[in-house]
């Protein structure tokens, strides 16, 4: 596939399986061997069964994500994503009850994609600075 036809499915990727949590297009869009090099959890089974079960648990907790893609860079068989994502915690998240309060999370993540299938996913997401709009973590003095 082009680098745009992979950037095409990776909007896709974010659109229909974030942005609505449609699982289904997850299967479409991974391939079966498909590793995930970042899990949330690392009890979570493998591959795209565990990323499944993250999807749902975000969108629980921040059940009005609204997803911008701040650059979608495609070369060869690499898509880089660099995301923003602002929503409101109202579900419990990682233990912690719903606070009500607005979060942004950024992130950025690198998709490895051969014959049209994601087959690797490398993924930073600032948790910290989640954490500290969440009330969890402390800011420092000064900031």
């Amino acid at each position: 596939m082009s680098e745009e036809e992979n950037k095409a499915n990776m909007r896709r990727f974010y659109e229909e399986v974030w942005g609505k949590g449609n699982l289904d297009v997850a299967d479409e869009l991974a391939a079966e061997n498909f590793v995930d090099h970042n899990l949330v959890d690392p009890n979570l089974p493998p591959g795209i069964e565990g990323f499944k079960q993250i999807v749902p648990m975000f969108r629980t907790a921040f059940p009005d994500m609204q997803f911008t893609i701040e650059d979608l860079i495609a070369k060869d068989d690499k898509v880089v994503s660099r995301l923003t994502v602002r929503a409101t915690h109202k579900g419990e998240f990682m233990g912690i009850p719903p606070t009500g309060k607005q979060a942004t999370i950024t992130g950025i993540d690198i998709f490895r994609i051969v014959d049209g299938k994601i087959v690797e996913r490398w993924g930073e997401v600032d948790m910290f600075r989640l954490m500290q709009e969440l009330g969890v973590v402390q800011t420092p003095e000064g900031e």
